[in-house]
């Protein structure tokens, strides 16, 4: 019922709106052949009468008195009337004639004007007469000759035209109705098709691709349906990674944290911890929360697309990539930090890209030793930060930006694996990109670009 309510709703609407369009054609080209047909039947009728009316003025000026010897029966094979109108509108009758030919203004003006003609139709003994009226002149006074004839066999013929008009008319709305809606149901087969495919990744929530039949402004409808689905399946994927792997890492801490809780626990009860052990453990445990602060933290700033819904600001990267360094400093005293840097335009969300230039720093700092050099150069939108560490692994650098990916070199060390993610992520929203890769004398060297923007005219000296 929905189907025949909504999927098949659109072909009858267009099928209608076709046949309406055709009746609404027939009508006025019908109406308009019936007009000028039965305008020029009448013009032949009247050129017609007129011509017989003239003939019989000749006739009936040799004699007035006696109609120029007309009678009934001299029309009879016509089953035309004739009449003799004067000019003061006495109207005589053809001898023997059983229906009487009345005079009106028109005959007796012609009667009057000695000129010109009238046409019209008359109504004697419920019968229709098309009567035509021409001039007389003799030298006993003024005349009209008016002769009519029935318009039985025009109004047959007309008649006639209307019935073929209307059949012809019906049969071509019906015929292409019928064709509209045959073709609307076939060039709707594909949004049919569209249709039910969404309602059956909507019923079995099953992002399967459709079939594409054309190259059609449908078939590119239905690619670009299929590209959504693969959007959308490629991430409900990355989703269910997401909590996979982020399950993974918080049982983790939440484990240690645990069984070391439930020790502290014991240990109240028993006290069977050794003296100075329980500072121990309490110290792990802050450990632990801080790691697990850290990961929650990263997990809502890799999730949250907030810096995407506020629009940008212009900034200088310079200043945000100087804040970062700070940061980094003490986060490693000993750590010298060769810095290169140049006014760099553009426009962002300084929050988001400290956080990720943060991200790259402390990744260098996490690798160097302890009185190594962290390079630092910005020119043209484009960072690099090449650390004193040993480099990363050919085999790693494909996944180095991946969520919670951690190389063997990185395992030991602090850290939630979502740090890289978090720059690649950023890099991303700001229409910009992040490259990992080895410097020929040891470390690793990332590139950060942003597009360099123009200095709006409120910033200009």
């Amino acid at each position: 019922m929905n189907r025949l309510a909504s999927g098949q709703s659109l072909q009858w609407r267009l099928a209608f709106l076709t046949g309406l369009s055709v009746a609404l054609s027939v009508i006025l080209v019908g109406g308009a052949t019936y007009t000028v047909a039965r305008w020029s039947l009448l013009d032949q009728l009247d050129n017609e009468l007129t011509a017989v009316a003239q003939d019989l003025a000749t006739t009936v000026a040799t004699n007035i008195e006696t109609m120029g010897g007309l009678t009934s029966g001299t029309l009879e094979t016509s089953n035309g009337l004739m009449s003799l109108v004067r000019a003061d509108g006495v109207v005589s009758q053809m001898p023997g004639q059983s229906v009487d030919l009345l005079a009106g203004p028109e005959e007796i003006s012609i009667a009057r004007l000695r000129a010109g003609s009238s046409a019209r139709d008359v109504y004697e003994g419920g019968v229709v007469y098309r009567a035509v009226a021409v001039p007389l002149t003799t030298s006993e006074g003024h005349y009209a000759v008016m002769f009519a004839r029935p318009t039985t066999a025009l109004e047959s013929t007309l008649a006639s035209l209307w019935l073929v008009l209307l059949t012809a008319g019906l049969l071509g709305v019906v015929t292409t109705t019928t064709a509209a809606l045959w073709t609307a149901r076939a060039v709707l087969a594909p949004v049919r098709r569209l249709s039910l495919a969404v309602k059956a990744v909507t019923q079995t929530d099953q992002l399967n691709p459709i079939r594409i039949y054309g190259r059609d402004d449908l078939g590119e409808l239905t690619q670009s349906f299929n590209t959504m689905l693969k959007s959308l399946q490629q991430s409900r994927e990355q989703q269910r990674q997401l909590i996979a792997d982020a399950g993974h890492e918080l049982r983790t801490p939440l484990t240690s944290m645990r069984t070391n809780v439930e020790l502290l626990v014991a240990d109240d009860k028993s006290g069977m911890l050794p003296e100075g052990a329980r500072s121990e453990v309490l110290g792990d445990v802050a450990a632990q929360l801080g790691e697990f602060s850290a990961l929650v933290g990263d997990l809502v700033a890799l999730t949250r697309d907030d810096h995407l819904q506020r629009p940008h600001e212009f900034l200088d990267l310079a200043e945000v990539t100087d804040s970062a360094i700070a940061r980094a400093r003490r986060r490693g005293p000993n750590i010298n930090f060769a810095v290169s840097m140049e006014s760099t335009p553009v426009m962002g969300d300084p929050s988001t890209l400290e956080r990720a230039i943060t991200n790259l720093l402390d990744n260098a700092v996490k690798f160097s030793p302890s009185d190594g050099t962290i390079k630092v150069d910005l020119r043209d939108g484009t960072l690099t930060i090449v650390d004193a560490g040993p480099g990363i692994d050919e085999d790693d650098l494909p996944n180095i930006f991946d969520r919670f990916y951690r190389s063997d070199k990185a395992r030991n060390t602090p850290g939630t694996g979502l740090g890289l993610s978090i720059v690649a992520h950023t890099a991303k929203a700001h229409g910009g990109s992040v490259k990992a890769g080895n410097e020929p004398g040891g470390g690793a060297r990332f590139t950060f670009r942003i597009p360099v923007a123009e200095i709006p005219e409120e910033f200009r000296d």
